[in-house]
């Protein structure tokens, strides 16, 4: 992600950019930042939008396994599946809820009209849940699965502790350097850039801690399309320092 973004600063007004060295690869002894590369020190970091939310994706993956390319080429239409978080448990027979779930993907979905369709718990058998489908026969076929988390509304103390540490490193190089925090999310439901930098003005109010000149969004959250990258620094209240 880090070489991505100077990729990216390099194409974007500042030519000739690149790496120059990986601190946290070569100082074994205290924390470090990621990298630097020119002018930049970059300390780069991926962003849970709920708690537990990397454990939750790992379970998440289990469940749905490889369903998109099992049944590649079986569904001629587009067909989006919305799941509850908490309906995702551990203990569950995910290779039998798969099962259920593919035949009535292939049997069922055909016969849905374009739209979104809440279906109830207990109407697929073999799945112990509800859930949204949203079919479009317009869009090219594909079979997407997201889930869905409940409101968080600690998210923006988790982000200050989780940046705190962070914070502390990128202030070593300041101001020699110009400081960047780079937050990355993959998260397509429960974050977008807005979500996110609502949540860095509630952790920090008054301003940017001290040290930090830079804050970048990378978001990843679509797979196999190029990153796409944010800057949020003039979006938020600079005029004061706070400490982190």
């Amino acid at each position: 992600m880090v070489k991505a973004f100077v990729v990216y600063l390099r194409t974007h007004g500042h030519p000739g950019l690149k790496v120059n060295r990986w601190p946290d690869q070569v100082n074994r002894k205290t924390p470090d930042i990621d990298a630097i590369a020119g002018h930049f020190a970059i300390e780069h970091t991926s962003i849970d939008t709920v708690e537990k939310q990397r454990k939750t994706s790992a379970h998440f993956t289990s469940f749905i396994g490889d369903i998109r390319n099992e049944l590649k080429g079986k569904v001629p239409f587009r067909l989006r599946i919305t799941i509850q978080q908490s309906a995702i448990k551990v203990g569950q027979d995910w290779s039998a809820i798969r099962t259920a779930l593919k035949d009535w993907i292939v049997t069922i979905a055909p016969s849905l009209s374009d739209g979104r369709h809440s279906i109830d718990e207990g109407a697929i058998p073999g799945v112990p849940f509800g859930l949204i489908a949203r079919k479009a026969s317009d869009r090219p076929p594909n079979i997407l699965f997201q889930i869905i988390a409940p409101t968080d509304t600690k998210f923006a103390d988790r982000l200050r502790k989780q940046l705190t540490p962070k914070v502390h490193k990128l202030a070593k190089y300041h101001p020699k350097k110009t400081t960047v925090l780079l937050l990355e999310s993959n998260d397509m439901i429960n974050m977008n850039g807005c979500i996110l930098l609502d949540a860095i003005q509630a952790a920090y109010p008054e301003a940017l801690p001290p040290g930090i000149d830079q804050v970048w969004y990378a978001d990843t959250s679509v797979s196999g399309t190029e990153v796409i990258f944010a800057e949020f620094t003039e979006h938020l209240c600079t005029h004061r320092r706070v400490a982190p």
